[in-house]
């Protein structure tokens, strides 16, 4: 077992210290940074959005910048030095506050017109102030006053978010299959690869003169492991960073309280059983992907040796696209036990709540049991496999390998 786990470590090393796997862990990274980055350079700062309220009535222009919810500032109160800094861009604009015959006004005045949602707080300031305003002069009696108070009632009744859990599975269902499909992309074309340049170096007649094929083909699988797990903890952990800053940063703080309900679900499907589905199928993969990569006889054909788990791969992910919004199919709720296409078919049910925790249960011992019962194989054939040099070509070469005992 020790000459396993060595043939482990030195899997995992020369992976995680190449370029290829620093690239593919930092790439999201980088995209998210550079999405922040430029995102807080378009929106302008807090001080230059700001409007500045000018009154003759001081009372009313603090009343103003205290309860209208407006972003405002109080350094400048004068037209002349408002002005000024609006040519500076110091501030958004300015607003004027003045009242004629009873009767409130509001002037804004700069290069933009003020947002939607600033107009509306402004005139609900306006009208509210307004109406005392009315109110006083009316000189009515309390019991006139009370009944002018009374406000209409506004209810909903709401069977269920449909619109957001919808778009909370949309969204959950393809980073979900997109991720599947690329880490096992990437991973199957760089454990292929890597198992077939080894044997077109015929260095393998001295390695299994120290250790046995199986032990060594075992080691493999679980250094690539090894590797895929350590880039998914790194993305777990960086997700964990990019939401805290996203929930407290100015550029995004408002998007997300919007969309907390649908954040919150989306999570709740990435961080859950369907998880371990897209670990499993990565070993599954990378299992088959070895097996592929052993059956080149040349250093030149180590480029092709993944073409078939690949092509597997794009079938499945493109069957999973295509009933994506079918979930009750009975295509997909058979093949969703079956290993390769579990992966994908078996999480968009969990998502969309057709499959209980028992089908899924029973789907993933299926899927267990295939990447055992693959590993038991292939790492029984692996020494002729490997020492295989006959140029039969990659079918050839597959017929022979599957006779191997």
């Amino acid at each position: 077992m020790n000459k396993t786990w060595i043939v482990t470590l030195e899997t995992y090393l020369r992976q995680v210290k190449s370029w290829s796997f620093l690239t593919l862990v930092l790439m999201p990274f980088l995209f998210v940074g550079l999405s922040f980055g430029l995102s807080y350079l378009a929106v302008p700062s807090q001080s230059k959005s700001d409007i500045a309220v000018i009154s003759k009535d001081t009372q009313l222009r603090a009343n103003f910048i205290q309860s209208s919810g407006v972003a405002t500032t109080d350094k400048y109160d004068t037209v002349a030095s408002a002005q000024r800094a609006t040519k500076r861009s110091d501030i958004n604009g300015y607003l004027t506050l003045s009242m004629q015959d009873q009767q409130l006004k509001a002037t804004f005045h700069g290069p933009d017109a003020v947002n939607s949602g600033d107009q509306a707080k402004i005139q609900r300031f306006l009208a509210t102030n307004q109406t005392a305003l009315n109110l006083r002069l009316a000189k009515l009696s309390p019991k006139q006053t009370r009944a002018l108070a009374v406000q209409p009632k506004f209810k909903q009744s709401l069977q269920k978010k449909t619109a957001t859990n919808k778009l909370a599975k949309r969204i959950s269902f393809y980073i979900i299959v997109f991720f599947v499909y690329l880490i096992l992309t990437t991973y199957s074309s760089i454990t292929a690869q890597e198992i077939a340049a080894e044997k077109g170096t015929k260095i393998m007649e001295v390695i299994f003169s120290s250790t046995t094929p199986r032990k060594y083909f075992n080691g493999k699988v679980y250094g690539v492991l090894l590797v895929i797990v350590t880039q998914l903890l790194i993305y777990l952990l960086g997700g964990a960073v990019i939401v805290q800053v996203a929930q407290h940063s100015r550029v995004t703080a408002n998007l997300w309280s919007q969309n907390t309900g649908v954040i919150n679900q989306v999570l709740h499907n990435l961080l859950s059983i369907n998880l371990l589905f897209a670990l499993l199928a990565v070993l599954l993969y990378t299992v088959i992907s070895a097996f592929c990569g052993a059956l080149v006889t040349r250093i030149e054909d180590a480029s092709k040796a993944s073409q078939p788990v690949v092509y597997l791969n794009l079938i499945t992910f493109a069957v999973a696209l295509a009933f994506q919004g079918n979930p009750t199919n009975t295509f997909v709720r058979v093949f969703s036990y079956v290993p390769f296409f579990s992966s994908y078919l078996m999480p968009l049910r969990l998502i969309n709540n057709t499959a209980s925790g028992l089908q899924a249960g029973i789907s993933m011992l299926l899927l267990i049991a295939t990447i055992v019962g693959s590993m038991a194989y292939i790492g029984r054939i692996y020494g002729g496999l490997m020492l295989q040099t006959d140029e039969l070509g990659f079918w050839g070469n597959l017929k022979r390998g599957l006779t191997l005992k």
